[in-house]
């Protein structure tokens, strides 16, 4: 085998994994040492990512965009594989609640609806004014690049251009990058626009180390720190494991429906493989139900995952995905498109701002402004730009916001899941896209009937 530089199959991943650490480190070093930087509450991935897209956009270094992409489409899967392998610690909160959780997962979803809806106003108010040429369905990419990040707008956009959709991977990208800026921008102008008012008191900290919630690192009856093999080395083998099962069953899944029902297979097929996060999340709580089992029959006598370790698995599989989704935006696929995104980015901000503000007066009334600054900074990035939002005010995580941000997201599945059919809908057709519209508004009915009144005393309850 050749191992010189000649053989670029050997060392093209490495080199471009190179290239995105050292883009990761140096964005560390100006948001810490460059004070407007820091001011900006960007996280460093996202800092990172701009400066390789600026990078290979003037042409003055060359990355390999099939990488990028590559990566960002496993890093989305890893990243929640590690998350929903973890055993969470049993703690108690004075302020929660049984349904908070719940309808902090609707409120999620809901917000991707309002998202969703206002993003298909937009695309299909042009395709029949202004832009006879647009793509109706491009609404849709508004919730997946705003509110879940690079990588659904990714993976939603790459199957939109199979139905047609020209530069729609790029278009949601730009979106997610859009998101990233709104959630710093609008985010921290709210921030003094409720200091002005006497509101909120912000905070002057200095940035800390560590993890959103207190998590222990040996836990009883956990496998040694080293043995014969490396506590690490089990996590990276549980993750990777549990994505080859993934693996495996999405393509058992997508050839039974090749198979048995061709008529469904691409729509499926696009699916599955889109969302092939979710499935892992799936199998990754099965996996942990398992093992979970075996250790109370005594078939296991030690409790091989370590939270402290999947968290730190997820996070370096997040960052290194959100580099490398906006470093892989092609600003020459947004020809012709830049009126729908630039209608779609300014709006979201805007309308996701003030429907968040409502719900959070009314499901969070004991901590309105840190839950609404945590859930804002999440459905326009990810959770890290929630946290950064949400330290402003409540640094110390004294409000139960934290917690929401992880604990709603996995009732954010369950609520989620209707969601799936109606991407893979959406383009069939003009008339499914109307469709899919009335679905979407009507499902969003019922998610807030859910949030106002369950679980609201009866009147003659009241006291």
């Amino acid at each position: 085998m050749d191992f010189s530089a000649q053989n670029t199959s050997l060392w093209n991943f490495i080199i471009q994994m190179g290239i995105i650490s050292g883009s990761i480190l140096f964005s560390n070093i100006l948001r810490q040492k460059v004070r407007w930087v820091r001011s900006t509450l960007m996280p460093t991935a996202v800092i990172a990512g701009f400066l390789l897209l600026f990078l290979r956009g003037s042409g003055l270094l060359d990355i390999d965009l099939p990488t990028l992409e590559m990566v960002t489409y496993h890093g989305i899967a890893l990243g929640f594989i590690a998350m929903s392998l973890k055993i969470e610690p049993k703690s108690a909160d004075s302020y929660r609640r049984n349904l908070d959780m719940p309808k902090t997962g609707a409120l999620i979803v809901s917000s991707y609806l309002v998202q969703g809806i206002l993003g298909l106003l937009i695309s299909l108010g042009l395709a029949y004014t202004v832009m006879p040429d647009m793509f109706k369905a491009a609404g849709i990419l508004l919730p997946m690049g705003y509110g879940q990040g690079p990588g659904q707008a990714n993976n939603i956009g790459s199957m939109y251009e199979s139905f047609g959709f020209v530069g729609g991977r790029s278009f949601g990208l730009s979106i997610a990058a859009a998101g990233y800026l709104s959630a710093c921008v609008v985010g921290i102008a709210y921030i003094r626009y409720l200091s002005a008012k006497g509101k909120i008191r912000p905070v002057e900290h200095e940035e800390l180390s560590g993890s959103v919630t207190v998590e222990i690192f040996q836990e009883n009856n956990e496998i040694p720190i080293s043995e014969s093999i490396d506590r690490f080395s089990v996590q990276i083998a549980l993750v990777f494991l549990v994505y080859l099962l993934t693996y495996l069953v999405t393509r058992g899944i997508t050839g039974l429906v090749d198979t048995y029902a061709p008529g469904l297979s691409a729509t499926i097929s696009n699916l599955l493989w889109g969302f092939n996060f979710i499935l892992g999340s799936v199998i990754a709580l099965l996996v942990k139900s398992v093992l979970g089992i075996w250790r109370r029959r005594g078939i296991m006598s030690r409790q091989y995952q370590n939270g402290y370790l999947l968290s730190r698995i997820s996070s370096m599989a997040f960052d290194i995905m959100i580099v490398a989704g906006i470093a892989s935006i092609n600003m020459e696929d947004l020809t012709g498109l830049w009126l729908p995104f630039l209608l779609m980015s300014i709006s979201a901000a805007l309308v996701t701002l003030v429907f968040l503000i409502w719900m959070s007066r009314k499901i969070y009334p004991q901590y309105e402004h840190e839950g609404m600054l945590g859930m804002y900074g999440m459905m326009t990035g990810t959770i890290s730009s929630g946290i950064l939002l949400l330290r402003e005010v409540d640094p110390e995580f004294k409000t139960p916001s934290a917690g929401n941000l992880v604990g709603g997201s996995s009732f954010a599945i369950i609520f989620g899941a209707p969601m799936l059919i109606l991407i893979g809908l959406a383009p069939k057709s003009a008339a499914m896209t109307f469709i899919v519209l009335g679905l979407l508004v009507i499902y969003l009915i019922l998610l807030l009937a859910f949030m106002l009144f369950a679980g609201k005393p009866k009147p003659s309850e009241e006291v």
